[in-house]
């Protein structure tokens, strides 16, 4: 399993974020230099987090950016979320898919088990836990 470069740095997004004052908030620019994250590929990181509605602009267009909820109300599933489907560690548990082993696999709870581990762990790992 390999977590992609928008989940990554968007939890580095969130946690920049959340470190911030939240009278003020922070500039995507200043996330980006905090962060070394390209300010070109931290804009769409950006639109899918305020998509996702965990973070908001402050005051409006041009200002910087605040979380939606407190930091310990947002896990770090919340923000896998942002940028992929439900978690499914191997394809043929994928709920978009119909494993013709399903039921008769002899590894199928193994993979079960390891996915809601890995799923419960992101859940259990607050934005707080990181600030």
């Amino acid at each position: 399993m390999k977590i992609n470069t928008k989940v990554r740095y968007g939890l580095r997004a969130m946690i920049e974020i959340a470190r911030v004052n939240n009278t003020t908030g922070i500039l995507q620019k200043e996330i980006a230099e905090k962060q070394c994250i390209p300010l070109s590929y931290l804009d769409s990181i950006i639109t899918s987090l305020r998509n996702a509605g965990l973070i908001v602009n402050f005051a409006g267009r041009g200002a910087g950016y605040i979380l939606a909820k407190k930091a310990d109300q947002i896990n770090v599933y919340d923000i896998y979320r942002a940028f992929e489907p439900e978690l499914n560690l191997v394809q043929c548990k994928c709920d978009t898919i119909e494993c013709i082993r399903s039921g008769i696999c002899p590894a199928e709870d193994y993979w079960c088990r390891l996915n809601t581990i890995v799923k419960e762990g992101m859940i259990n790992q607050n934005l707080s836990d990181f600030t």
